[in-house]
C-alpha cells in the first residue's frame, strides 16, 4: 500500500497542506502514520477519504456534518438524507434567485428610457415587488452575529486579566454570556427538528437532551418513535419558521 505525505495529500486532491492539516485537528482524517521526525503519512484509504471529505464539502456540507457521516455506524442512510436537505435548500434558493430575476426584469421593463428621477410610487412597487418569502431561517447568522462580538469582549477581558491582575470582568461577563445562551438555545431549539436515518421519522427531541448535545446539521439523539440512538439529521420546523 502506497504512502503519502502531507503535501501529497494536498497536491493529489486539489487543497493546501494546511487543509490537511486542520481536517487532522477537526478529527475528520488521521494519519496512518507518524514518522520518529513527526511526519504525517497517509495510505490509498486515507487519500480515498480525503476526496470523499472534498466532495461532500464542495456540495455544500458543513465539516460538522461531514464528520457525522464519518463516524456514523449509518453513514450512507445519514449521507441521503442530508443530501435530500441539501437538494430542497438549494431548490428553496434558485426559486428565490429566479422570483428576483423576474422582478427586477418587470420593474426594468416598467421604467420609461429618458427617466431622470424615480417616482415614488415606482419605488413602492419596487418594495413590493422584491420582497422575498419567508423561507427557512437563517439561525447561523443570528448566533453568530452574537457570537462573535461576545467572543471578542471575552478575549479582552482575558487580556486585561492578564495584564492587570484584575479578574472581575472576565467573571462578569461569562456570567452574562451564560444568561444570554439560554434564550438563544431556547430559540434554536424551537425551530429546528430532526430525521431519524433508521425510520425516517421527524421528532424534535426534548430540550434536556437537545441542550446536552451539539452538532450543525446532525445531533446525537435517540429517535423518538424507533428508539435509534445515532446521528439524526437537522431540518427546519415549517410550523415555526414560515
Amino acid at each position: 500500500m502506497s504512502k503519502y505525505s502531507t503535501g501529497e495529500m494536498a497536491k493529489l486532491c486539489g487543497v493546501s497542506v494546511r487543509t490537511v492539516q486542520f481536517y487532522d485537528t477537526k478529527g475528520l482524517l488521521h494519519p496512518t502514520e507518524l514518522t520518529e521526525g513527526g511526519r504525517r503519512l497517509y495510505n490509498d484509504d486515507d487519500l480515498t477519504k480525503l476526496r470523499l471529505i472534498c466532495s461532500l464539502k464542495n456540495i455544500g456540507l458543513s465539516l460538522d456534518s461531514i464528520k457525522g457521516i464519518l463516524s456514523s455506524d449509518s453513514s450512507g442512510k445519514i449521507l441521503s438524507l442530508l443530501l435530500d436537505e441539501q437538494l430542497k435548500q438549494l431548490n428553496d434558493e434558485i426559486k428565490e434567485r429566479q422570483s428576483q430575476l423576474e422582478s427586477i426584469k418587470l420593474i426594468k421593463s416598467h421604467l420609461p428610457q429618458d427617466m431622470k428621477a424615480i417616482p415614488v410610487n415606482s419605488i413602492i412597487d419596487m418594495e413590493r415587488m422584491m420582497e422575498n418569502k419567508k423561507g427557512r431561517r437563517k439561525l447561523w447568522i443570528i448566533l453568530l452575529g452574537v457570537g462573535v462580538p461576545s467572543g471578542l469582549v471575552q478575549v479582552a477581558t482575558v487580556v486585561y486579566w492578564i495584564m492587570t491582575g484584575t479578574w472581575w470582568p472576565f467573571v462578569t461577563w461569562t456570567l452574562f454570556e451564560f444568561v444570554l445562551a439560554i434564550p438563544l438555545v431556547i430559540y434554536y431549539h424551537s425551530r429546528v427538528e430532526y430525521i431519524c436515518p433508521e425510520c425516517a421519522e421527524v421528532f424534535k427531541p426534548a430540550f434536556k437532551e437537545f441542550m446536552f448535545t451539539s452538532g450543525n446539521k446532525t445531533r446525537w439523539l435517540k429517535c423518538h418513535h424507533c428508539g435509534h440512538k445515532g446521528y439524526c439529521v437537522e431540518i427546519y420546523s415549517k410550523k415555526r419558521s414560515d
